[in-house]
């Protein structure tokens, strides 16, 4: 069994500006379910991915978040995101069980935003619902470092660095942007056990996310931690492979938002959330073909909007 080999190893669309409560507009560059399965490694020879990646989601929240600079009550968000990612592992001979690639991903973002805003007519400040909807490109995810350590054939560990670039359009006291306005550095880990013989997975992945000041709204987003993982039995079906099984994520801010812009406080969200995937591997002539869908509940949600990420992902390995 080699669909191991079939992975891409990056966050896909985690460019994509769902507003959430925590965080500046509400939302870091972290997006649940974008790295958590075998889907997600890197790949241990050499080879060329591409992979589409389509994420959304809908949420709500009742209260009081800042969005670009304009204080914003009981939020109603929807977004789709259509990104592609294109993953190279080098002919590079790192050692039998070393291998390294690199990776980018550009996502373009459709936004829908509706809130409660502050506005004045006739000198009189009053309480008016306003929506915004923008499309655009995000902002582009570069991953320039991935290391993977093969245990044994089932069995490996890899650690990135992902750089999030600001390349998406943003405009103070709009309520839905495409970009965040800022860098965001993400180093993760990630543990990945795939049974050749008996067809189980279990994956975990964790990371750590920090970025710099917005200096269009001197809002400091405070540090977060994130955790993704899956559990799912493989079997072959039709002459490829299915899998099915559950993914799950938690996440957790760890220092409060800063700055002049940080007007509502510190704001240290937080959230989990589960749900089933199912994948499918198959060899297209010399093309091998993954695709996998998830749909992922919060559960347990503070602070942020509460809501349900669907993901689907299609790779082509070369």
């Amino acid at each position: 069994m080699k669909t191991h080999k079939l992975s891409l190893a990056l966050a896909a669309l985690a460019a994509i500006a769902t507003p959430l409560s925590a965080e500046e507009g509400g939302s870091g560059h972290y997006i649940p379910g974008s790295m958590s399965s075998f889907i997600d490694s890197v790949p241990p020879s050499e080879t060329f991915i591409a992979r589409l990646n389509i994420a959304t989601y809908d949420g709500s929240f009742s209260k009081d978040l800042s969005i670009a600079g304009i204080r914003a009550g009981a939020v109603d968000a929807n977004s789709f995101a259509a990104g592609l990612t294109l993953l190279w592992r080098p002919p590079l001979d790192m050692g039998e069980n070393w291998s390294y690639a690199m990776s980018a991903t550009v996502p373009w973002v459709w936004m829908d935003v509706s809130a409660n805003v502050q506005a004045t007519r006739g000198g009189v400040p009053v309480t008016i619902r306003r929506s915004d909807n923008e499309n655009g490109l995000g902002d582009i995810v570069l991953i320039p470092l991935m290391l993977n350590y093969k245990f044994s054939p089932d069995f490996s560990a890899n650690f990135r660095v992902a750089a999030y670039t600001p390349t998406g359009d943003y405009q103070v006291g709009r309520l839905a942007n495409t970009g965040k306005n800022y860098w965001t550095f993400e180093p993760t880990f990630a543990l990945m056990y795939f049974g050749q013989k008996n067809g189980f997975e279990a994956s975990l992945v964790t990371g750590y996310d920090f970025t710099p000041e917005n200096n269009a709204t001197n809002y400091q987003t405070g540090n977060q931690f994130h955790m993704d993982g899956t559990l799912a039995q493989h079997f072959p079906v039709a002459g490829g492979l299915a899998g099915a099984g559950v993914s799950g994520f938690w996440y957790k801010q760890v220092t409060g938002d800063s700055g002049a812009g940080a007007t509502l406080g510190s704001f240290e969200g937080s959230t989990s959330g589960i749900g089933p995937v199912i994948s499918y591997t198959k060899k297209l002539g010399n093309v091998d073909m993954i695709a996998e869908l998830k749909w992922l509940h919060e559960l347990e949600t503070t602070r942020r909007l509460e809501g349900d990420y669907i993901w689907f992902k299609l790779v082509l390995k070369f």
